[in-house]
């Protein structure tokens, strides 16, 4: 079979060329591409003669798989399949794995990194110093003693829950089923309205689905504390952005550190979250640490080695 992989995924060209030579060994091809380009004629001329596919988080498209007649196969390196058109690929048997749990550590660091940021505006006293400005009379705030809600409790919401504790937070948790391993460390489930009441800070770690498409709008945001921030480093479209600005804009809540969007950066100029107040964006670096690639490199290689029985 002919194995795609359609852009490097942080691996080095020697690490690539070692794999070619593997599966070379058992009778296969391995084609690779050092450079990462999105567009769908590109993507359809690398991936048309293939049979397995192994590819992030471009987008795909069924105009993209409907040419690539051969394609049996998707190895995707990314936890989110929502940029995948799943309806395509079960309606034409095709396998799609996902790289589950290589950047639970990386995300979980980021949303507490997010928190300490907006809590403590790292980034703009930065920018204040280097302008030959101070402190003025800015007061930061502790993570200590603080309520944590938590939403979404699987593997990144429990790693966030577990720095939370060491910082020395309350933990609050919503989640379509309670985890043990969750109420171990004293966090206590309560419904989504209760959460957004009662947390300093709320945390967003659920995927993207037809459930949680805007989980976090109106209603929530008016429910929030006007000390309260909001974290997401889950999917842009688990918030009504613009709602989430105007409420930052008009003081209703306090703050918010943002790394995923509607869609994927750069964003417009005129984005809303980048002229609101107290808003810490960054662009989607949640999963990108060298150790959460390597990880990952090697979750996407095992799965495909996985479907070749090799």
């Amino acid at each position: 079979m002919k194995i795609t992989c359609v852009e490097p995924l942080g691996m080095s060209e020697e690490t690539l060329k070692q794999h070619k030579a593997f599966f070379a060994s058992k009778g296969h091809v391995f084609a690779y591409f050092l450079d990462r380009r999105e567009d769908d004629a590109t993507l359809t001329e690398r991936m048309q003669d293939s049979d397995i596919v192994i590819i992030s988080n471009i987008k795909l498209t069924s105009s993209v798989m409907e040419r690539c007649k051969s394609l049996k196969m998707l190895s995707v390196a990314f936890t989110g399949l929502d940029h995948i058109d799943m309806g395509y690929c079960r309606s034409h048997n095709i396998q799609v794995s996902n790289a589950a749990g290589y950047s639970t550590t990386a995300v979980s660091e980021l949303a507490i990194g997010l928190m300490l940021d907006v809590y403590r505006r790292i980034t703009a006293l930065d920018t204040a110093t280097r302008g030959s400005g101070s402190r003025g009379t800015f007061l930061g705030r502790e993570l200590r003693g603080k309520t944590v809600g938590v939403v979404g409790t699987g593997a990144i919401g429990l790693a966030t829950m577990r720095l939370a504790q060491a910082f020395g937070c309350r933990l609050l948790a919503y989640s379509r089923s309670e985890r043990p391993e969750a109420m171990s460390l004293g966090a206590r489930y309560c419904t989504l309205d209760e959460l957004m009441t009662l947390s300093d800070i709320v945390t967003l770690h659920v995927p993207l689905n037809s459930d949680t498409y805007h989980l976090v709008g109106e209603h929530e945001l008016s429910l929030m504390k006007p000390t309260a921030i909001l974290i997401n480093t889950a999917r842009g479209n688990v918030v009504d952005i613009d709602v989430l600005a105007k409420a930052l804009t008009e003081r209703r809540i306090a703050g918010a550190g943002i790394d995923v969007y509607e869609k994927e950066p750069p964003l417009a100029a005129d984005h809303a979250l980048l002229s609101a107040p107290n808003c810490i964006v960054v662009p989607h670096i949640g999963y990108a640490t060298r150790e959460a690639f390597d990880i990952r490199a090697d979750i996407v290689i095992d799965n495909v080695k996985r479907y070749l029985k090799i």
